[in-house]
């Protein structure tokens, strides 16, 4: 089995204004859906919780490290934001997709990246 992380992304200012009320009932759906292959997941708090560290990585063990810039709000500012993740083991790409098809996604999109194990 090979994990795969799926993104879900979404246009923060609709889903704020039209958020649907079955949504939370849609994924708790899809997780009892998936169990088996799930590994975790979560919804994040808007992008404009977010802090973000930029520069520093020179240490010997590339951290950020003390001297990195600490930053109120988002890496970068797009129309759609990172809104939650599910880890999924699935044997091949094919099966990931076949698990991402079903995420319950309003607003926005899904994206499946491979995880690389060390």
């Amino acid at each position: 089995m090979a994990g795969y992380l799926i993104l879900f992304y979404v246009d923060e200012a609709a889903y704020a204004a039209d958020a649907p009320a079955d949504l939370l009932a849609a994924h708790q759906k899809f997780q009892a859906a998936h169990g088996d292959v799930l590994r975790g997941g979560g919804q994040l708090a808007p992008s404009a919780t977010a802090t973000t560290l930029r520069g520093g990585g020179r240490s010997p063990d590339y951290a950020a490290g003390d001297d990195a810039e600490v930053t109120d709000g988002p890496f970068v500012e797009t129309k759609e934001a990172l809104g939650g993740y599910y880890l999924i083991d699935a044997p091949d790409l094919d099966a990931a997709l076949a698990v991402a098809r079903e995420v319950p996604v309003v607003f926005g999109g899904v994206e499946v990246r491979p995880v690389v194990y060390p």
